[in-house]
């Protein structure tokens, strides 16, 4: 009808859907504007890779066929570029931005400059269709945003564990030779899946780990051994990433609350900042503020490597009670495989 469009953000978990759905949706709509000769483009972009206002104006200017320098112009011959350009296609354009809060946090007149775009364009039409896990990214808005998205909202609930056990059959049957699946695998690797959030990646790694443990024994049927086994492997290498990406310092913390786990039964932010001082001058890393320690101590607690615990000492103040929550035998093996802290375990004096 040519009226403006709405634009939609679109909330969910993990798994659920979000980017298949929106990018089939779009292609099917492409195929029907198609057949009834109607303009209608759209593009796709994911933000942990296109955050600047600039990165998002060439990407939309490379979409509907105009050549701009990765760098070098400036931002406003830019837009008049694609603003020009669009308006010569007179058409619907639709654009996703996937994980919109990562483009919002790094840069906010992004989201500005397009949901203020419609007043600028004479002939065409663009439309914004944000894709998030945070449910509450709207609230983080600012209310020069917020007024002039005139938006419409869609939430993407967890999958129960029905629908990702016909997710699964539907995979299987293309993956899989008949008879391969024993009885009961995919109603398990769809019941694990559910349990976590609902996450269908989740359910498709287990089974599909689970096939490659069976290969790799060199057994004819993937059974439901093999599933539990895939769990294991999954959420142990999920821990040993996680731990080996950790920057120095705060492997140093890591080690201190390790190695104070091993003495006393209730680890305090005090004992470990102790012993993460005698840690950096063993291996001659910089020693950080008590301050910035804390920070390290609730990031770890965020990653859900610790528990940190506030509790009161009276007049003297408040502490934490800290606790490793993943298995000593995983955190050793990251700390040793690092050359500088694999030392401190053969240091007595700790």
């Amino acid at each position: 009808r040519g009226g403006a469009p709405s634009n939609i953000f679109i909330y969910g978990t993990t798994g659920t859907g979000k980017t298949a759905v929106t990018k089939q949706v779009l292609s099917k709509l492409k195929e029907r504007a198609e057949s009834r000769d109607l303009a209608f483009k759209y593009s796709y972009m994911n933000c942990q890779h296109v955050d600047t206002k600039y990165r998002v104006l060439t990407q939309l200017c490379e979409d509907i066929g105009i050549d701009v320098p990765f760098t070098g112009l400036h931002f406003d011959v830019i837009y008049q570029k694609f603003k020009e350009a669009l308006d010569d296609l007179d058409t619907l354009h639709v654009t996703v931005l996937d994980e919109v809060d990562m483009l919002y946090k790094k840069s906010s007149e992004s989201l500005y400059v397009l949901t203020r775009m419609n007043s600028d364009l004479e002939s065409s039409k663009i439309s914004i269709i944000g894709i998030t896990n945070d449910v509450n990214f709207k609230e983080t808005l600012d209310p020069r945003i917020r007024s002039s998205l005139s938006e419409e909202e869609i939430v993407f609930s967890p999958y129960t564990a029905e629908q990702l056990n016909d997710i699964l059959t539907q995979r299987s049957d293309v993956a899989f030779h008949k008879g391969i699946l024993e009885f009961g695998v995919i109603n398990l690797c769809s019941a694990v899946g559910a349990q976590q959030h609902g996450d269908a990646r989740r359910s498709l790694d287990l089974l599909r780990v689970a096939a490659e443990l069976a290969e790799r024994n060199g057994d004819e049927k993937v059974t439901e051994i093999h599933v539990r086994k895939a769990q294991q492997v999954i959420e142990r290498n999920t821990v040993i990433e996680v731990l080996t990406s950790l920057p120095i310092q705060t492997k140093a913390v890591l080690q201190a609350i390790f190695m104070g786990e091993g003495k006393t039964e209730a680890i305090t932010t005090g004992d470990v900042y102790e012993i993460y001082s005698k840690i950096c001058k063993l291996v001659r890393l910089d020693i950080l503020t008590t301050r910035r320690v804390g920070d390290l101590i609730n990031e770890l607690d965020m990653l859900g490597i610790i528990t940190a615990q506030v509790i009161s000492k009276g007049r003297g103040g408040r502490s934490k009670r800290i606790h490793l929550t993943v298995p000593h035998r995983q955190v050793r093996e990251v700390l040793e495989s690092d050359f500088r802290l694999s030392k401190i375990f053969e240091v007595d004096s700790i």
